[in-house]
């Protein structure tokens, strides 16, 4: 199994918000429909190869404003010496202060802090303590696990989006502007310059093409936190038409009218 090239042709399908004409929503079914699943602990490489263990959590996450900074400050407050590795390490320099939990980077833009070479929440393989719930990674995912949340509502907002991404277009006809939502695949190239520095990467290598079930199901909590229950249930319908078809077609074993992820065929789920 290897990487897939990046470029590729895709599926996309878009439809209009039924509460806003000038609203359109344009999501690429050949990543929704495919079978990526986050394979962190079971055979992530890591997208540097001298930390195989970090996953994809090495140089910390970008918080994508101040809300979602103050969120993820209140789930850090939640931690207990316990579940989080580096917990003390966190502690406020003051008393009643805010945790040391975030720093600028090189662009003065906010983001988690880095502890020995990857981010501060995420407990490294060799970590144990008493009380301590889940196996190595981030503490963020462990806390909502322990609390029967999701996720969603615990991490950084870039580490429960990826590697869906959601984009903004406009799209001018004549005198009318329409806004464009955009979902689809935060693949390699999306990264810019910096996805040519990871030895390894998730999305497009057929190693993490292994889920149960395809992105739209298996990532359904995070989509609706993107798009609204609505808009969701209008994408499910799409994507679940577009997988009875694959699967009619190769019962018949005619050739496909659709564009299915090329990862997702050479894992044999396709």
């Amino acid at each position: 199994m290897s990487e897939i090239k990046p470029g590729f042709a895709r599926d996309w399908i878009e439809f209009t918000d039924p509460k806003d004409e000038l609203e359109i929503y344009k999501c690429d079914l050949t990543w929704l429909t495919s079978y990526w699943t986050c394979i962190y602990g079971d055979g992530c490489k890591g997208v540097f190869a001298d930390r195989p263990n970090d996953g994809c959590c090495t140089e910390g996450a970008m918080y994508s404003d101040e809300d979602d900074e103050k969120r993820v400050s209140l789930s850090a407050n939640s931690l207990t010496r316990e579940m989080w590795q580096f917990f003390d390490q966190a502690r406020p320099l003051n008393p009643n202060g805010a945790l040391q939990i975030s720093e600028t980077d090189e662009d003065n833009e906010r983001k988690t802090r880095t502890v020995d070479g990857s981010c501060i929440f995420l407990n490294r393989k060799e970590f144990e303590a008493d009380g301590y719930t889940g196996s190595f990674g981030c503490v963020l995912h462990h806390l909502a696990q322990k609390e029967g949340t999701h996720f969603v509502d615990t991490k950084p907002d870039v580490c429960w989006q990826l590697p869906l991404r959601r984009s903004f277009e406009t799209r001018e006809v004549g005198e009318r502007e329409y806004s464009i939502t955009v979902i689809g695949e935060y693949e390699r190239l999306a990264w810019g310059d910096g996805g040519d520095d990871f030895d390894w990467y998730c999305t497009s290598n057929s190693e993490a093409h292994v889920g149960l079930d395809p992105v739209y199901l298996s990532n359904r909590t995070e989509l609706i936190a993107l798009l609204g229950q609505d808009i969701y249930d209008i994408l499910a319908k799409y994507c679940d038409e577009r997988v009875a078809a694959v699967k009619e077609l190769s019962r018949r074993q005619l050739p496909l009218f659709v564009i299915s992820h090329p990862a997702s065929i050479a894992s044999g789920r396709i």
